[in-house]
């Protein structure tokens, strides 16, 4: 099944760019993976849950690739398949990355675009036959950094939002999906890659401390669910284990997954498990009236 429709993010102006002769590239690997660079026109792949299965709830999905590409198939529209079949609408979220070339602030670009669409989907919920109160975020490593940020940034007015003016419209996900995400910027448990990316080499002590997200949580952060393996030599386990803390602490209800192997980057499938993290998913949104019509 593929997108029924490719909505723009944003109508008129993009906020916070810089006209450009940028173009965005794709490239379809050999296993028939996608992977998408330089995103100028962000956008939403939009998935709509079967009629007599749709329940109303909505996640917006943030494919990862180190803030320097987005792998869209098996982060994003496979996961989109596997939500409708919950009755869940899903939306890709392709989202820009940091650039200095097409954008005014590269290290608030991706966090524009994750808020945009969280307002934009509850603006259209009628549309879309989606309850407002019941959209979620989700994302797959450096996609769950951008996740997580959006959880974590609802007193946040991002600058270089549109006009500088305050959308009546929530922002805020109401929960949060994160698969092995890059959590935190601190020296000891970045992946390097994404925070070079986002905040350049030589970001500021307060940079660092206000995109490490274990040290954003506070009770409005939203209800979290998290997955991650023991062996992920990329993004280290305890990136999620210090999330997972810090959620206890700020009494936000979380609950995780975690597996002693499987790497980074398994997307849906890990195959070292017979386990699918998805039925756990599948459980967690049901336990929490999120599955109900």
């Amino acid at each position: 099944m593929s997108a029924q429709s490719i909505v723009s993010l944003y109508s008129g102006t993009i906020p916070n760019s810089i006209a450009t002769n940028l173009q965005e590239s794709t490239i379809t690997l050999a296993n028939g993976g996608v992977r998408v660079s330089n995103v100028v026109q962000p956008t939403l792949q939009v998935f709509r849950a079967p009629k007599e299965k749709a329940n109303g709830t909505a996640v917006i999905i943030c494919p990862g690739g180190g803030y320097v590409r987005l792998s869209m198939d098996h982060e994003g529209t496979d996961v989109a398949k596997r939500l409708n079949d919950m009755g869940v609408t899903a939306f890709v979220l392709k989202y820009r990355l940091p650039n200095d070339q097409s954008q005014v602030d590269k290290t608030t670009a991706p966090l524009l675009d994750a808020q945009q669409a969280l307002r934009l989907v509850r603006q259209r919920a009628a549309e879309y036959g989606i309850n407002p109160n019941r959209v979620g975020i989700m994302g797959f490593s450096a996609g769950g950094h951008l996740a997580a940020t959006a959880g974590n940034a609802a007193r946040r007015v991002v600058p270089g939002n549109i006009a500088g003016t305050v959308s009546a419209t929530s922002a805020r996900p109401d929960f949060q999906i994160l698969l092995y995400p890059v959590i935190s910027f601190t020296d000891s448990l970045a992946h390097a890659g994404s925070r070079k990316s986002l905040l350049g080499d030589a970001p500021t002590a307060d940079q660092i401390r206000l995109y490490s997200n274990e040290q954003q949580v506070t009770s409005q952060t939203p209800p979290t669910f998290l997955v991650h393996a023991a062996d992920d030599k990329t993004v280290k386990v305890q990136n999620s284990l210090r999330f997972y803390e810090a959620c206890l602490r700020a009494g936000v209800p979380v609950e995780m997954h975690l597996y002693p192997k499987g790497g980074h980057g398994f997307g849906m499938n890990n195959k070292t498990t017979k386990d699918n993290w998805t039925d756990r998913l599948q459980n967690w949104l049901d336990a929490n009236g999120w599955l109900v019509k």
